[in-house]
């Protein structure tokens, strides 16, 4: 009995083997061909090395042909051609070229276990601005985040324009493409290259690669953009009615309501400089209310009194004696009388000697 997981995985080294002519003694039926564009700055870099494209794809019995005039590649298959599959990898080799990538790197894709992917990030991101910026940030600082990404994934990328190209085995061209994908959609690449040399580390461990790793693996939230700042002034819409607003009213109507449309002008004009004097009048009382401010005493601190010293308490008359005692032993400061004496003995023994 033989274990399951043994048979899912592919034996270290092991390649399929290649396709001869043995597998399709008889050829192909009909002639194939593709043909592709490429821009005019292409044109210098391809006449150099047209006759390597040619020689490369003649061992392969395939044709390539150029085009300056219309700006073009070819390639079609011949009678001699006896793998069926290598058009479609002489169709991806003028690709690649026509995308910048050089010759060396474009060739391998004539070999089996190498693909290619050509992703377009022109139509991804609406704003010009933005999608210059992502795409530099797919680059890095001096290409390095791309170099990282190509040594994790065992891909060669071309960032050129609105494509990014990519060369190499389907594993890591699958990665390739996610990385590239979330980059446009605003989530930076450092984040899936942690990812990447997790699972890098991970595969190496035998007894891990059955299991899940999404213990392992690192969960990058997205953070929300702040929230706009709401104006001061809303205007708010009001309900739509179909009726018109009401009539506004005019000053006669206002003079009607209030009697003063019957009054004479003499009337009128007494009203009017009464208003005026009564506005005054509030005015200059509000003004002397505020230079009156001026003088008005602020409010005092109440006085605290001093609390009188208790007489109540008794002194003890035995400890300042003691107390007393002990300073005349001192002297404030001065030598006990057993060292003054020991001190004299030493002098007059000096005036002695001498």
């Amino acid at each position: 009995a033989v274990d399951e997981s043994e048979l899912l995985t592919v034996p270290d080294g092991w390649k399929e083997p290649a396709f001869t002519r043995e597998d399709n003694p008889r050829g192909l039926l009909e002639e194939s061909s593709f043909a592709t564009l490429f821009p005019k700055y292409r044109e210098a870099y391809l006449k150099e090395c047209w006759p390597l494209v040619q020689k490369a794809l003649s061992e392969h019995y395939v044709n390539a042909t150029l085009d300056l005039i219309e700006g073009s590649m070819t390639v079609t298959t011949t009678k001699k051609t006896f793998d069926p599959y290598a058009i479609i990898r002489a169709r991806d080799l003028i690709k690649l070229l026509a995308r910048s990538v050089p010759f060396e790197q474009a060739v391998r894709i004539l070999q089996d276990d190498v693909a290619c992917d050509i992703i377009k990030i022109g139509s991804l991101v609406r704003n010009r601005e933005s999608f210059v910026k992502r795409r530099g940030r797919l680059l890095g600082p001096k290409g390095s985040t791309l170099k990282a990404l190509e040594l994790l994934t065992n891909c060669y990328i071309m960032v050129q324009g609105n494509t990014v190209s990519a060369l190499g085995p389907f594993s890591g061209l699958k990665e390739v493409r996610k990385v590239v994908l979330d980059t446009m959609k605003n989530i930076h690449p450092i984040y899936n290259i942690k990812t990447l040399m997790i699972k890098r580390e991970l595969s190496k461990d035998p007894e891990l690669r059955t299991q899940n790793w999404e213990r392992f693996l690192p969960k990058f939230k997205r953070k929300n953009l702040k929230k706009r700042k709401e104006p001061k002034k809303k205007n708010i819409k009001k309900e739509y009615t179909p009726f018109p607003p009401p009539q506004p009213e005019s000053q006669i109507d206002k003079e009607l309501a209030s009697g003063e449309y019957f009054l004479k002008e003499s009337q009128k004009k007494r009203k009017r400089v009464e208003e005026i004097k009564a506005k005054q009048a509030d005015a200059a009382k509000k003004r002397q209310e505020e230079r009156n401010r001026a003088f008005i005493p602020p409010k005092e601190k109440p006085v605290v009194k001093a609390k009188k010293a208790s007489t109540g308490k008794k002194i003890d008359i035995e400890a300042i004696k003691e107390k007393v005692k002990n300073a005349k032993k001192k002297k404030l400061g001065a030598l006990p009388m057993e060292e003054v004496k020991l001190k004299m003995a030493a002098d007059e023994k000096k005036k002695k000697k001498k």
